[in-house]
């Protein structure tokens, strides 16, 4: 059976770049893998990210929003069906920051999924400094992501503090609980200092090391083939928690702006003030390319921005787009920043 990791991780926690990483490590030990990128909206930018991967052993397939989630949910089937030929070792799932991770679990227990496909981990990735202000439906989101996880892999931990990634524990906690979730993550070098100090202790220890959810911080540059070895293991928990009566995805939206003209520090600057006006809603991400012509050269960047980071790069191809994601976009506002 062809195993299938499922990476989750809310809006700009750093999917897309982990899986590099991680999609290296498997072709690195012989594996033929496929790629199934799952965006929130019509345009797949996270896919284009990825196209340098592409060879021998890699192959990318993708899933476009913009449709109700019963027609969502037949793409997503219809997709793993014809991945199931390809003679894949592991399938690697990326979602959008918003998703219901149940719609992962109830497809790939039905026919002929259930035949082909084995559940092999899930792997929720946080970022080390996660926002502190999230609304309660965004809250959700987070707990749902890392509710079932094998472990979490906090990203950018060379920019954090040892306290901002304890609140950042403690908020995934906070939301866990809020869920009715039991699980709970915490840093195992805290779970043994805390329950290990005597020698009578060392049983409940271990259990309560067991129980506790994986957490790897380590800056991704420094992560050793035994770093991933651990994290290609992790496994998954089936564990319950309380759905709100709402639709928690429902309280999300993306806007799209095609072909926009700015300079890189036009765009900079414009995305500083989107991301922290308030009068634009509240904004998680911005991502997407732009096209800059300098003389008789033309050359593409990307954009990919949240508030703790905004980085613009050099990237060989991209489709002149912009999009932002939050909650309660406000389009008039935010086009003024784009100068459109």
């Amino acid at each position: 059976m062809v195993k299938v990791d499922l990476i989750t991780g809310f809006l700009g926690s750093g999917k897309t770049t982990f899986i590099r990483k991680y999609a290296k490590y498997l072709m690195d030990n012989g594996k033929n893998i496929g790629i199934l990128e799952n965006d929130y909206g019509a345009v797949n930018v996270d896919m284009m990210l990825l196209q340098d991967l592409m060879g021998e052993n890699c192959e990318l397939e993708m899933i476009s929003g913009g449709c109700d989630k019963d027609c969502h949910r037949r793409r997503f089937k219809t997709k793993l069906i014809a991945m199931g030929m390809c003679g894949y070792d592991r399938v690697i799932v990326e979602p959008s920051g918003i998703f219901d991770i149940d719609e992962f679990f109830d497809i790939l227990h039905e026919e002929p999924l259930n035949r082909w496909y084995e559940i092999g981990n899930v792997i929720a990735i946080v970022d080390s400094r996660l926002e502190k202000n999230l609304s309660e439906q965004a809250d959700f989101i987070l707990a749902s992501e890392v509710a079932d996880a094998g472990c979490i892999v906090m990203s950018k931990c060379q920019e954090a503090s040892t306290e901002e990634i304890q609140e950042t524990l403690d908020h995934i906690n906070r939301a866990l609980e809020n869920v009715h979730c039991a699980r709970k993550f915490a840093l195992r070098e805290d779970i043994l200092k805390s329950t290990a100090s005597e020698e009578a202790c060392m049983e409940s220890s271990k259990q309560t090391v067991e129980k506790t959810g994986k957490v790897f911080h380590k800056n991704w540059e420094e992560m050793s083939k035994e770093d991933f070895e651990q994290v290609a293991s992790c496994g998954f928990e089936m564990t319950s928690y309380r759905k709100p009566e709402y639709e928690a995805e429902e309280a999300f939206t993306s806007l799209y702006f095609m072909n926009v003209k700015m300079t890189e520090k036009e765009l900079r600057e414009a995305a500083e003030k989107i991301l922290s006006d308030p009068v634009c809603g509240h904004v998680f991400r911005m991502k997407g390319f732009i096209m800059q012509t300098e003389e008789n050269s033309q050359k593409w960047l990307e954009l990919n921005a949240t508030k703790n980071e905004i980085t613009i790069r050099p990237i060989a191809a991209g489709q002149e787009v912009l999009i932002v994601i939050g909650e309660g976009l406000q389009e008039d506002a935010i086009k003024k920043y784009l100068q459109i």
